[in-house]
């Protein structure tokens, strides 16, 4: 049994190096240094690899789209300076415009102004002709009035002086009549 026994730990003193050994192999590759010249070879040719398709392709396409969009940029900047000018010569333009419109009405509102003191001037002219003249029909017709009224007073007295002294038994001539009466109308 012992021939058993030393049997058993030694298959059981493999095993456990074995295990070390296939332990210590499946451990990290990148870390065996027996594998280093075969990783340098592999990292150098996928780095070759990625600098050619990034230079020959990714970067080329890069540069275009960055070319693409500075011209892009170039043009729309150019383009805002352009309306820029044009909005700044509109407004201008326009301001122009309201201050020529603003003249014309300044003008046209001084021409009406004199047109309707030119008609206001006709129309208090002929208003004052007008008044004149009925001012000179009125005082005509107030001194005919005057004078008929004075003929008329005239020959009242005239006639109540004589009434007057017939009805005190007393005669007296027509013309000694109107002289009393005009003597005393005078003052």
């Amino acid at each position: 049994m012992a021939s058993g026994t030393e049997q058993t730990a030694t298959d059981a003193a493999h095993g456990a190096a074995d295990m070390a050994h296939e332990a210590g192999g499946a451990g990290m590759p990148q870390l065996d240094f027996g594998t280093f010249p075969n990783q340098i070879f592999w990292l150098v040719v996928a780095l070759v690899v990625i600098f050619f398709v990034l230079s020959r392709v990714a970067l080329p396409r890069i540069a275009s789209v960055l070319a693409e969009r500075q011209g892009t940029i170039t043009n729309d900047i150019a383009a805002a300076e352009e309306l820029k000018q044009k909005a700044v010569e509109a407004e201008d333009a326009y301001n122009q415009a309201l201050a020529e419109a603003r003249a014309e009405a300044q003008k046209i509102a001084a021409e009406a102004k004199a047109e309707i003191q030119a008609e206001l001037d006709k129309a208090t002219a002929v208003a004052e002709a007008e008044i004149s003249a009925k001012a000179a029909e009125s005082e005509k017709a107030i001194a005919d009035i005057r004078a008929g009224a004075v003929e008329s007073v005239k020959a009242v007295a005239k006639d109540a002086t004589k009434d007057i002294l017939g009805a005190f038994g007393t005669k007296a001539d027509a013309k000694s009549i109107t002289a009393a009466v005009t003597a005393r109308m005078k003052g």
